[in-house]
C-alpha cells in the first residue's frame, strides 16, 4: 500500500502530536485537526489575568528509554525543564513531608510549550471538531461538526479520549467497541490567586480526603512570572462525578474550602479564580492496549487510555500508532 494521500490525524495532544512528528519524519504528508484554539489537550496551559496556569497534566514522569530520549531532546530545546518541588502528602488532617527522588519534568515556561514545540511546521486545523470519519472506495474523508469535508486521506489516526475515539470510530465496530470499554474518569481543575503570597512551604501535595486530590504552587515551577501567588488545584474523581454538572462558581467555593483547611496557614479570599471540567481527564486504570489498528481499513487509535494513562503513555501510543501505520504503508 502506498501513500496516494496525506493521512489525517485527529487531536493535536501528546499522542497525536508524537505520531504526526514520527510520520513526517519518515517523509508522508499529514494534516492534524483539533477541536481546541490550540495544541496540547491535557496538556494545554490557560493564560489568564493571573498569569499561564496548567490546568491540566501538572507534571510528568520519563521510565521508557526512548521516552527519556525525547525528553532530553525537549530539554536542548528549552521546552522543558526538571521540576524538583518541597512536596507534601496530606492525610486524615495531617500535612506532613512527602519528599522522593522520582524526577519530575514540566513545560517551560508553561506546560503547552512542548506541544508547540512538537507541532512545529505541521498543517493543522485548529476550531475544527470531527465529527465523522467517513471510509469510501479508496480512500477517507472527514466531516466536522460544521458540515466541511476534508479528503481524500490514505490512512486516519484518531488520537481523542476513549469516548470520543469510539464515536469516530464507527466505520471500525471492533475497534469501536474495544475504545467503548474504556471508562474515562472526570476532574474538576480550579485555579486560586492571591494578591500576598500565603506562609506556606508546600508547593506540591498529594492530597486524601473527599475533594481535592492534587493542589500545586504555580510558581515553584521554573520559567512561571506570576505577579501573584497562584495555586492550582485538582478534584478527586470520585468528588468531580458526584458536582459533575455543578456550576463553577460553587466548585470554587467548595474546593477553596478544602484547600484552606489543608493548607495549614490563614488563606484569604483569592484575587482571582477559576475553574475548568476535564470531562475525560484520565482513563479509570492502566491498559496494555498500545494502540488500536484495523491495518485493512487503514484507520487506528491512540492516546494515554491506550497505556499508563500518563504523558509518557500517550507519547510512546503516538510512537505505535505510527509505526504500525508505516509497516502498513511498506507492505
Amino acid at each position: 500500500m502506498t501513500a496516494s494521500a496525506p493521512i489525517a490525524i485527529i487531536g493535536a495532544g501528546i499522542a497525536g502530536l508524537s505520531a504526526a512528528q514520527s510520520l513526517q519524519s519518515a517523509g508522508y504528508a499529514v494534516q492534524l485537526f483539533d477541536k481546541s484554539r490550540g495544541s496540547g489537550g491535557r496538556m494545554s496551559s490557560k493564560r489568564s489575568d493571573a498569569g499561564s496556569l496548567d490546568l491540566g497534566a501538572q507534571y510528568f514522569t520519563a521510565r521508557d528509554r526512548r521516552f527519556v530520549e525525547a525528553v532530553q531532546r525537549w530539554q536542548a530545546r528549552g521546552w522543558v525543564s526538571e521540576w524538583t518541588p518541597s512536596l507534601y502528602n496530606y492525610k486524615h488532617g495531617e500535612l506532613s513531608p512527602s519528599p522522593d527522588e522520582q524526577i519530575r519534568w514540566v513545560g517551560s515556561p508553561r506546560m503547552s510549550s512542548i506541544t508547540r514545540g512538537m507541532l512545529g511546521d505541521l498543517p493543522v486545523h485548529f476550531s475544527c471538531r470531527i465529527t465523522e470519519v467517513i471510509r469510501g472506495e479508496e480512500h477517507w474523508s472527514l466531516q466536522d461538526s460544521e458540515g466541511t469535508n476534508y479528503g481524500p486521506f490514505c490512512q486516519v489516526i484518531i488520537a481523542t479520549p476513549a469516548p470520543q475515539a469510539s464515536t469516530l470510530l464507527a466505520a471500525a465496530p471492533k475497534l469501536a467497541s474495544a475504545a467503548a470499554s474504556v471508562a474515562m474518569e472526570p476532574t474538576w481543575a480550579v485555579a486560586l490567586a492571591f494578591e500576598n503570597a500565603l506562609d506556606s512551604n508546600v508547593q506540591g501535595c498529594f492530597v486524601q480526603d473527599d475533594a481535592l486530590d492534587w493542589v500545586a504552587r504555580n510558581r515553584s515551577k521554573p520559567g512561571r512570572e506570576n505577579v501573584m501567588d497562584t495555586w492550582v488545584l485538582h478534584a478527586s474523581s470520585a468528588w468531580s462525578k458526584q458536582h459533575l454538572d455543578t456550576p463553577k462558581e460553587q466548585v470554587i467555593e467548595q474546593l477553596h474550602g478544602a484547600f484552606a483547611e489543608m493548607i495549614g496557614c490563614s488563606v484569604p479570599p483569592p484575587s482571582f479564580s477559576l475553574a475548568h471540567r476535564w470531562l475525560y481527564a484520565r482513563p479509570a486504570g492502566a491498559h496494555s492496549i498500545g494502540v488500536l489498528v484495523d491495518s485493512d481499513l487503514g484507520i487506528y487509535a491512540c492516546g494515554d487510555w491506550c497505556l499508563s494513562g500518563r504523558v509518557e503513555g500517550a507519547w510512546l501510543s503516538g510512537q505505535e500508532a505510527a509505526r504500525r501505520l508505516l509497516e502498513n504503508l511498506q507492505q
